[in-house]
């Protein structure tokens, strides 16, 4: 495995919390853990033409166990965290460091893009946390340490620090 997995499912770990001994080994087929490690397996195998078609066996087997569809194609950060799976779908072009995402909430164009356009598609910085059922959608940029409130529908791109609520959203600028 390289390196570079390796430092990422060890900061996808720590986001869980530390442990050492049982409880590391709990923590490695906790739920709130493997649809990550699949999502990072996904990746490592669509990075390789050869093992291309193996990457959408683990991203099907997202899909199936935890109701979690996700790109290969989206750059993710170390540090991702997402408590609860069922019904969401990742088609953003990135994921910044320490990312939460909660259930039910998409991340995509805002058209049918089978071509996978990364400018079509949301970017989020470090520390972004969506809220449960939030859609974002479009090819802006979520800011560092921003918020999208559950059942949020964001279309605008939002500065660092503010808070996106309602549908459509509102922006709201901390002071």
């Amino acid at each position: 495995m390289p390196t570079t997995l390796i430092s990422l499912l060890k900061a996808d770990l720590l986001r869980l919390g530390q442990a050492s001994g049982l409880r590391l080994w709990i923590k490695l087929i906790h739920p709130r853990f493997v649809p990550v490690l699949l999502i990072r397996l996904s990746q490592l195998c669509y990075g390789s033409r050869l093992l291309r078609p193996i990457s959408m066996f683990f991203s099907l087997a997202n899909v199936i166990l935890f109701g979690l569809e996700v790109t290969p194609r989206c750059k993710i950060g170390p540090g991702l965290m997402i408590p609860h799976t069922s019904g969401t779908v990742i088609g953003a072009a990135e994921l910044g460091s320490n990312v939460t995402i909660f259930q039910g909430v998409t991340l995509g164009a805002k058209f049918a893009d089978l071509e996978f356009n990364p400018d079509a598609r949301p970017k989020l910085r470090d520390g972004v946390v969506i809220g449960a059922g939030a859609i974002v959608l479009g090819g802006i940029q979520i800011g560092q340490n921003a918020v999208v409130a559950a059942n949020s529908l964001v279309t605008e791109s939002v500065p660092d620090g503010a808070l996106a609520i309602g549908v459509p959203a509102v922006v709201k600028v901390k002071t």
